[in-house]
């Protein structure tokens, strides 16, 4: 039974991408079938149920998505597992920067993700980048809660440190909750005492786990991808429903930033997780250091995904702001 209704949602979700998605290009003033799409595939399944069924479903729809839409002319990619932690590089098949790499910590509220849904963001980071990325498949909630994830991601920096890179090699990539971890990370090495990445680049990072940001009502019916109801129910999954989610160890908004490396934030307006953004650029520049925020208008929750002009856009200017790192 389980199998057949897997087989259905796949049947659903390739019906709808490949009807509504637009392809490669297209204007933004042509967004309303893609809003209609991102929708439909939300809705597939209980996006705010954590029961085993409803996970697996949730998790089957990232994984074909990510077949979907996933850059593959000129990539390649490598599995390894580093530890007990399945990963896999992300690379240019032609000739390309191998003295640095990109650490990718994928989004999906810490209760979805695996590698194939990675791929998306990992593939495009390589091509506009051109360094080798790294993404992995930390444990996810609510079988494996806080602190797993944080743990795996500094397994895989241990790894690339262990490989040769030195920490100002590596640049550190993260979206949604992959945003909230790659924050994490780099305040996991600040509490170490060790070095810090290059820089940061995070996209619609979920910083705040209170749901305090204003953008959770102003842009309430705007987003189509994330509500409020769904972000009690992963942070519940992740930190446990009686955790104080102002703690810094689930939201670094509130944390110290000093130190942590130059950030270029990515965000759209029509989502509400805009006010994580804004109130982490300012709290980092509170703190002395250096963040651009990029505010893309009538773009959603990690947009960058997406095979349209905006995201383009988006992958040139984060390409432009590493090269400056450098």
């Amino acid at each position: 039974m389980a199998k057949n209704k897997t087989s259905d949602l796949t049947q659903r979700l390739e019906t709808v991408i490949k009807t509504l998605i637009p392809q490669r290009g297209q204007n933004a003033e042509e967004l309303g079938p893609m809003m209609r799409a991102i929708k439909a595939v939300h809705s597939a399944t209980s996006s705010t149920s954590t029961t085993p069924e409803d996970l697996e479903r949730q998790r089957a729809g990232q994984e074909l998505f990510g077949r979907l839409v996933a850059p593959s002319q000129g990539i390649r990619s490598d599995a390894l597992t580093i530890g007990a932690v399945p990963a896999e590089w992300v690379s240019l098949e032609h000739g390309h920067d191998r003295r640095h790499a990109v650490l990718y910590c994928h989004g999906g509220g810490y209760t979805c993700g695996q590698l194939g849904y990675a791929r998306i963001l990992a593939s495009k980071l390589a091509l506009c980048t051109g360094f080798d990325v790294l993404s992995f498949e930390y444990r996810l909630a609510p079988e494996h809660p806080y602190p797993a994830a944080v743990q795996d991601a500094l397994a895989v920096w241990d790894y690339l440190m262990y490989m040769g890179y030195g920490a100002r090699d590596v640049v550190v990539a993260g979206d949604s909750a992959g945003g909230n971890l790659a924050l994490e990370l780099c305040l996991k090495l600040k509490e170490q005492g060790r070095a810090q990445p290059r820089g940061l680049l995070l996209f619609s990072p979920w910083t705040d786990m209170t749901a305090g940001g204003k953008s959770y009502r102003t842009c309430r019916d705007l987003d189509p991808m994330l509500t409020l109801e769904y972000v009690q129910a992963v942070r519940a999954a992740y930190a446990g429903p009686e955790a104080d989610f102002a703690d810094p160890c689930y939201s670094p908004l509130f944390a110290d930033l000093r130190g942590l490396p130059p950030t270029l934030i990515q965000v759209g307006t029509n989502e509400i997780l805009l006010d994580d953004s804004e109130r982490l650029a300012e709290a980092m520049h509170k703190a002395g250091g250096y963040a651009l925020l990029e505010v893309y208008e009538e773009c959603w929750h990690v947009f960058q995904q997406m095979p349209i002009r905006r995201a383009e856009q988006a992958m040139e200017s984060v390409g432009r702001f590493v090269q400056r790192l450098l």
